[in-house]
């Protein structure tokens, strides 16, 4: 009798034992199907294209890449230019790195013009050649500027004092100036650091993705599907690494949550709805 208990003992130890080991271990399954909807059409399944399930977003991914290759901030690109001093703080002042752009004239006024050698120059050159009646000729001469310095200090003196009463007085002629501004311009400058710095984060963010967060990945069949299996039970993104899946004229990417829990397969419909546009994505 007391050989049986404890052997009911020891076998009921050993149950607990084996059902406690198999729930650690237990894993999940993750049943993906993956379809787009050409603007018109029906919804087309996305063949033979590869989903990473990663354990952290793609979009939280990029973000790290991007601390790791630093776009230069703005105030520290403004102060690299070549550019007047009083320029720059102007530029600092009105958060504006495209000089060309459209209602800049609008924030330039008449002091700004007379402080600012390239406003002044630009304003010169927006109204001279008959444009502005009244606008004030200049009397001096560069050539006296070593020749008769005082002659062409008074001369260059009493035109900056009769232009600055004119622009006074004539706001509106300031308008249109920004035209005259693309030689100094410094878009285009952070245009091409803002793509390179883009396109080294866009290189960056799928090895990191793949090296640092990647649980699992697959390729769908020619029904759009894809069965992951031996997931740890958690919290997952499904990307598609920035890379487009296109049908028609819809391109789309995604970075989906999902939650894949131990026994019944977890369903994950990839759609039009929590796609994202591929061009919206990349500016």
């Amino acid at each position: 009798m007391r050989n049986r208990l404890s052997l009911l003992v020891f076998f009921c130890s050993f149950l607990s034992l084996c059902q406690a080991s198999f729930g650690q271990g237990a894993t999940g399954t993750l049943d993906v199907t993956a379809r787009i909807a050409p603007t018109g059409a029906r919804p087309e399944p996305v063949r033979q294209f590869t989903f990473y399930i990663l354990t952290k977003s793609y979009a939280d991914i990029l973000k790290e890449a991007a601390d790791q290759y630093p776009l230069a901030e703005r105030e520290d690109f403004i102060n690299n230019l070549k550019i007047s001093p009083e320029l720059k703080a102007w530029m600092k002042q009105h958060a504006v790195i495209d000089l060309t752009a459209p209602d800049v004239d609008k924030l330039i006024t008449p002091d700004d013009v007379m402080n600012i050698p390239e406003f002044f120059a630009g304003y010169e050159r927006s109204n001279s050649g008959g444009v502005t009646n009244g606008l004030p000729m200049p009397k001096y001469k560069e050539a006296d500027a070593e020749a008769n310095p005082g002659k062409y200090f008074k001369l260059r003196q009493e035109y900056m004092s009769a232009t600055k009463k004119f622009v006074e007085s004539h706001p509106s002629t300031i308008s249109g100036m920004e035209t005259e501004l693309a030689a100094v311009n410094p878009k285009f400058k952070w245009d091409k650091a803002l793509q390179e710095h883009n396109q080294k984060v866009a290189q960056l963010a799928p090895d990191l993705a793949q090296s640092k967060y990647l649980a699992a990945k697959g390729d769908t069949d020619l029904d759009g599907h894809l069965l992951i299996r031996g997931l740890p039970p958690g919290n997952y993104w499904v990307s598609s690494l920035g890379l487009d899946a296109a049908s028609g004229d819809r391109r789309l990417i995604w970075d989906v949550p999902v939650t894949v829990q131990s026994g019944a397969p977890t369903q994950l419909i990839l759609s039009n709805i929590n796609g994202q546009n591929f061009n919206s994505s990349h500016p």
